[in-house]
């Protein structure tokens, strides 16, 4: 479908070389002949007025209008009667381009699609997030819409800390703060600072947890940045800090809060292990605030940045609470190092959209924020609810873990399940199901095979019909 440029004369850019002896007609009539036969003009695009481009190119409207009638009775451009002159769907006359290969045919939609890590991305508020932008850029002063401070805009950052402070029992300062765009930056921009301030060489990560260098890119980033990546194994309290201390590593990247996949909640013991093992060997531990809005028959778990401020970067992002399209996250960075996380975002890309802080910022003062938390708490409660009473109808032999926080659960197998073949013969049903080893770091067939069910992006009349087209193959 052609474009549909507005107003009366879309910009065209065309040259005319006045020192040359082709006539300046002759000229335009090649620019205008080359740039539909190379694709440039597509078929169906409305050229400017023949008063817009004659004012534009500094020439007589008559010999705009000579070099449209020339290109009409070649049949290069259309017009009728009080319509704009367009380009003429014309095959290419250049040489053929090989074609695209081809795809596979989509067949029919999903049933229910268990994809994790998604929120419902129809519950967008847009109308809150409009009303935030109309405010923000209401608001704004001109001296802010500059490149500004490379940390992001004082006022979100302000606004954040006494967020975090209230919300999750941070110990936060909006001086340490410095805005990303999105959780993964900010992670890189806190092994890029670690790296050079404090030389660290090795970094560990959960097992199961963000999985491999080859499946995720918060894994990639850091092997990218040369650094020596070990995987720490999780039970049932959280991390293993025991094993965590034979690795060497000098930084760890963990989510205490509501453990990713697995669900669990790292335990008041491990969380005093593991602030010892980080000021034992002078480490850091970059804490991902995963899944702490959303908790259902547990009491909050504060952060544990609060217990150990100078050892803990506290990462977070809006991505799960509002939706990956708004890209936005913060840092809180321990006071030394606070500076030099902004200088890797200043090197980085200058600094994150400001109108967009501005806009965030005005959602969490006004109560809509929290408001909109409030909400989703009660849909996710109710698809939880409804995933549990699918398996119980269908699949009783099932238990489900890691139901305490967030929009997803662990469904374990049986331990002869082949997890491939489990998710292929669902996708075969229409039903999208993923296993627990896309989230390991490293292949142990010794594992025990499991699904991770994601409800956070699946409408609840759609779970029993999904659950229940898969049922045999769970048991």
């Amino acid at each position: 479908m052609a474009i549909e440029w507005s107003g009366l004369g879309p910009g065209l850019l065309v040259r005319l070389d006045r020192a040359a002896r082709e006539p300046l007609r002759a000229q335009l009539e090649s620019s205008l002949r080359e740039a539909i036969r190379d694709g440039r003009l597509r078929g169906g695009e409305r050229l400017p007025s023949s008063r817009e481009l004659a004012h534009e190119l500094g020439v007589s409207r008559g010999m705009v209008q000579e070099c449209y009638a020339q290109l009409l009775a070649e049949g290069y451009l259309t017009s009728r009667g009080g319509s704009a002159t367009r380009v003429a769907d014309i095959k290419e006359r250049s040489a053929p381009v090989a074609p695209a290969p081809a795809r596979e045919a989509p067949g029919l939609p999903l049933i229910a699609d268990f994809r994790s890590g998604v929120p419902d991305l129809s519950s967008f508020p847009r109308t809150d997030w409009a009303w935030a932008v109309r405010q923000a850029c209401a608001d704004v002063a001109s001296a802010d819409l500059g490149y500004g401070d490379p940390r992001g805009s004082a006022v979100l950052r302000e606004v954040l800390a006494g967020y975090l402070r209230r919300v999750r029992a941070a110990a936060a300062d909006p001086g340490q703060m410095v805005i990303s765009t999105g959780f993964a930056q900010g992670v890189n921009l806190v092994l890029r600072a670690l790296r050079r301030e404090r030389g660290v060489s090795c970094v560990a990560f959960e097992d199961p947890g963000y999985g491999s260098a080859e499946t995720d890119e918060t894994v990639r980033a850091a092997v990218a940045l040369g650094l020596r990546v070990e995987y720490v194994p999780v039970d049932v309290e959280g991390l293993v800090v025991s094993a965590l201390a034979a690795t060497g590593a000098q930084a760890v990247v963990i989510t205490p809060a509501h453990q990713s996949p697995t669900g669990v909640v790292l335990s008041a013991a491990r969380r005093h292990a593991l602030v010892d093992w980080a000021k034992r060997v002078d480490g850091y531990v970059i804490e991902d605030d995963y899944d702490s809005e959303f908790r259902y028959d547990s009491d909050p778990v504060g952060a544990l940045q609060g217990l150990a401020p100078d050892q803990v970067f506290l990462v977070g992002t809006a991505s799960k609470a509002l939706a990956p399209a708004v890209r936005l996250g913060w840092v809180h960075a321990p006071a030394p190092l606070a500076g030099a996380v902004a200088d890797e975002k200043e090197m980085n890309d200058r600094g994150s959209c400001t109108l967009d802080q501005l806009a965030l910022a005005a959602l969490l003062t006004s109560g809509r924020y929290d408001r909109h938390l409030r909400r989703m708490r009660a849909v996710y409660a109710a698809r939880r609810s409804a995933l549990v009473e699918a398996f119980a109808r269908h699949s009783p032999s099932v238990r489900l873990t890691g139901l305490a926080a967030g929009f997803h659960a662990v469904a374990p197998l049986p331990a002869s399940a082949d997890e491939a073949a489990v998710t292929t013969a669902a996708r075969e049903r229409r039903v999208g199901l993923y296993g627990i080893s896309g989230y390991r770091g490293v292949a142990d067939a010794t594992v025990p095979p499991a699904l991770v069910i994601g409800f956070g992006n699946v409408g609840e009349r759609a779970i029993e019909p999904g659950i229940a087209a898969v049922a045999d193959l769970l048991s």
